[in-house]
């Protein structure tokens, strides 16, 4: 047993602490003896984890907690890079946000990181050409979680949505890795036509709180959308932009503004 261990730690170290971090949890409040088993000491990987805390969020009357989880169960065995995907979310969280001091956070109590998981499973389904299932998902998330990022939008791995209260990322929109995104942004259209009209944030992005990325244009890499900012022009890359229209007041600051997660501008 002493050897599985060893072996579990080795292979997957992020599931190894967040399993070691939910006994300690649960000695150090067993009232929550029963959710800490139940979402993770149950389970033998991340992935099954996840599943079945998605499928505890999103059921409800009209989809059964069982046949969402056979979905999640099914997206996580057929395609790798979801559980790729949402270590290196996990990892991003406990990173950037300075109230995460446990793994176990973003799994058990974070709307942010969950919806973004829900979320690679209703893209899974959109690829699989399951269109329906992945509004419900959509659906699902929105009113659970109050993010609301289409089944169609592609979106990168190490994505931190902080708060993630009222954030939207339209269908045809982009998002790269290690981006972080505050609460209330918007990665939107700017009329009805149907064809691709929403942005492309490249790698290393941060965009600040109530931030309104609007049409298909270009934020490149590494730069920072100050807060409350409305961006209707391509941004460069390594640099800060702010203000309505958003007009460029300077370099990022910084090599990653995603990471280091410094929104003063200097």
């Amino acid at each position: 047993m002493a050897e599985a261990r060893a072996n579990l730690a080795e292979l997957d170290p992020v599931w190894s602490r967040i399993r070691a971090e939910a006994l300690d949890a649960v000695q150090q409040e067993p009232l929550l003896g029963g959710l800490v088993h139940g979402c993770i000491l149950h389970h033998a990987s991340l992935e099954s984890a996840l599943a079945y805390r998605i499928s505890q969020k999103l059921a409800s009357t009209e989809m059964s907690e069982q046949l969402l989880r056979e979905i999640a169960d099914s997206a996580y065995q057929d395609d790798a890079s979801i559980g790729q995907a949402l270590r290196a979310d996990i990892v991003a969280v406990f990173d950037r946000d300075p109230a995460c001091h446990r793994l176990i956070q973003p799994l058990l109590y974070f709307k942010g990181f969950q919806a973004v998981q829900a979320y690679r499973i209703g893209h899974w389904l959109w690829a699989q050409g399951r269109r329906d299932l992945a509004y419900f998902f959509q659906m699902r998330v929105s009113e659970q979680f109050g993010v609301d990022i289409h089944p169609a939008a592609r979106v990168g791995k190490g994505i931190f949505l902080d708060h993630a209260h009222s954030i939207v990322i339209g269908e045809t929109a982009v998002v790269g890795d290690n981006v972080s995104i505050l609460h209330s942004v918007t990665l939107g259209g700017t009329g009805k036509e149907d064809e691709d009209r929403h942005p492309k944030i490249g790698d290393g992005v941060l965009i600040g709180a109530g931030a309104a990325v609007l049409g298909n244009i270009k934020i490149g890499h590494c730069s920072r959308i100050a807060a409350g900012s409305v961006v209707l022009s391509e941004v460069p890359p390594c640099t800060t932009v702010a203000g309505v229209p958003a007009k460029v007041v300077g370099e990022a600051g910084c090599a990653q503004p995603s990471i280091s997660m410094d929104q003063r501008l200097k």
